[in-house]
């Protein structure tokens, strides 16, 4: 059998000498600087805020209480270097602290401990107690003070990497539109890189800037910051060899991997005779799974409908006030494999509203022949529209969480209609859990996304489930509802 050979090193070009000042790469560090002392003055803040009142609860003297905070901030910040929180290895880090959560529970962890040693030696009294509201303030406020400083960061356009796309069609049209849509990764398309180029809707915004071989002339004329390449016709040793010029301008470089609506359950590579295998392995929905999947729900939607009470009582109170009609919403949706069961939410409508549907047919905004959205509905409420935007008429739902109907995190429940629009095969296995509360389609775009799209995210869900993937979903889900991304 004969060898097969591929010309690697004639393609290969050396380093070159590039002017720090106007570089991709000095402009990466600003953007990391700016994003370390942005994460340093939160953790600071978060210290200060949670030694005064802890001192205040306590009724801890002056000095005491400055030797106190004193310690909460050298720990807190002293800690987060050492576990990695000031990092910025990825875009998931500039966009959502989500993946730091692991670390930083474990940091406030070991920070409890000279927390207690110096309340101890400070004499206080109940010291352990004082750890914990210390360390449990200090941790509490940082999650919030970083989330805050990322949404304001998300905002300042100098900080936004400028982005290429090399490749078209489908899946550089499907990416095009994920980077408009999600404006935390701090990503500015700026255009398309590729020979032969097929173009699709959100695609169709972006001009060509050139060819493969052009794409040294366009990453110095356009001051790129980053590359992703997606799908293109192109060969093998063309795309080596556009990676080979992202490397040598020093320009971050991001692969769209083949088969991706698959990866989601994908995990760490593993190696065959130094061959990289990217391993998916078999859905873990055995029983065991099931059981531990439904233990969460009871418990965290027996807790939350137990705790929020008080607030239900007086949401249902407003939406009386505010329009006659019943205060639920009930509506039968497609459940489990081929059940049905009766969704319960807040009303946000009129009691017209569905026999207003036909006259606003016409600006209906989905697209997709199936769904039906109005980004500013006519039928909506004064109380509904708040309802809406901070996703609280969907409270409602733990009843039917708790009475298993329903999940916390799980596919997107869908009308009768909707169902029937997903009945091909692969598509049926979103059914194979129970539809959620929450989901990828609620953090990845909640009503922006087309109803194919959404479907699409459904199945990624289900095919690579896990408790952990769940819990993920749920903390993700809090700074969306907060944001009111995509909430109409």
């Amino acid at each position: 059998m004969n060898d097969i050979a591929y010309d690697y090193e004639s393609s290969v070009t050396p380093l070159r000498s590039v002017d720090p000042a106007l570089s991709p790469a000095s402009r990466a560090a600003r953007r990391s600087i700016f994003l370390h002392r942005l994460l340093l003055g939160a953790d600071l803040i978060s210290a200060l805020l949670a030694g005064a009142i802890t001192s205040l609860l306590f009724s801890i003297p002056l000095s005491d209480a400055a030797t106190l905070t004193a310690a909460l901030i050298v720990g807190s910040i002293g800690l987060a270097f050492i576990f990695g929180l000031y990092s910025d290895g990825d875009l998931l880090t500039w966009a959502s602290g989500l993946a730091d959560a692991p670390r930083a529970l474990v940091a406030a962890v070991v920070l409890s401990w000279p927390v207690f040693g110096v309340a101890a030696a400070l004499e206080l009294s109940q010291p352990a107690f004082v750890a914990l509201v210390a360390t449990a303030g200090t941790a509490g406020f940082g999650s919030i003070t970083r989330a805050l400083g990322r949404g304001w960061a998300h905002r300042v356009v100098p900080l936004r990497q400028r982005t290429v796309i090399v490749g078209s069609g489908i899946v550089a049209d499907r990416l095009a539109d994920r980077l408009e849509r999600h404006g935390e990764f701090g990503l500015e398309t700026i255009g398309l890189v590729d020979d032969d180029v097929h173009r699709l809707d959100s695609a169709q915004r972006l001009p060509k800037l050139g060819s493969l071989d052009q794409l040294d002339q366009v990453l110095d004329e356009r001051e790129v910051d980053r590359v992703i390449i997606a799908f293109s016709r192109a060969s093998h040793q063309q795309l080596l060899s556009c990676i080979r010029v992202c490397r040598d301008h020093r320009v971050a470089v991001d692969v769209v991997p083949r088969l991706f609506e698959l990866l989601d359950g994908a995990q760490s590579l593993n190696q065959i005779g130094g061959l990289p295998l990217l391993s998916i392995g078999a859905p873990p929905l055995s029983r065991a799974s099931r059981l531990a999947k439904r233990g969460l729900d009871i418990i965290i939607s027996s807790l939350l409908l137990i705790f929020l009470s008080p607030f239900l009582a007086l949401i249902a109170i407003a939406i009386k006030l505010d329009s006659r009609g019943p205060v639920f919403f009930r509506q039968v949706r497609a459940g489990r494999g081929e059940s049905e069961f009766q969704l319960v939410k807040f009303r946000s409508m009129y009691t017209d509203a569905e026999a207003r549907k036909s006259e606003l047919e016409e600006a209906n905004e989905a697209g997709d022949g199936v769904m039906f959205k109005i980004k500013r509905d006519p039928r909506i409420t004064r109380v509904g529209g708040f309802l809406r935007r901070g996703s609280i008429d969907e409270l409602p739902q733990l009843i039917n969480v708790l009475k298993g109907e329903m999940s916390l995190v799980g596919p997107r429940p869908l009308i009768l209609k909707e169902a029937r629009h997903a009945a091909q095969t692969w598509h049926a296995r979103r059914l194979d859990l129970r539809p959620g509360i929450t989901g990828l389609w609620q953090i990845s775009g909640r009503s922006d996304l087309p109803f194919q799209e959404m479907v699409r995210f459904d199945y990624q869900y289900v095919s690579g489930w896990s408790l952990a993937r769940d819990v993920e979903i749920l903390l993700a889900t809090i700074p969306v509802v907060l944001s009111g991304r995509g909430a109409y």
